[in-house]
């Protein structure tokens, strides 16, 4: 599995709300909400013209842990795409 605060680190430089995004020469319609004051995180990314789709969430546990939530998904594929992803 990769690097965990890498993750996190690419994750949190990804603007809120909603923009467009490029990841393995595809363009992505993103999506990310932050609820609960921020301890709680949810990206959603729909590929344009293409069938892909990235879902999950991020939640920030009492005492600094953090835990990974895909929604049907490998761990893998979402954090393949925090790292690859490149906001407008």
């Amino acid at each position: 599995m990769r690097d965990h605060d890498a993750f996190l680190a690419a994750f949190d430089n990804l603007p809120r709300g909603a923009y467009g995004g490029t990841y393995d020469g595809k363009r992505y319609r993103i999506v990310k909400s932050i609820l609960v004051t921020g301890r709680s995180q949810k990206l959603e990314a729909e590929e344009l013209g293409g069938n892909d789709y990235v879902s999950f969430n991020v939640y920030r546990l009492t005492g600094g842990e953090t835990l990974l939530k895909p929604c049907e998904m490998s761990v893998e594929k979402v954090m393949d795409f925090v790292l690859g992803v490149t906001a407008d």
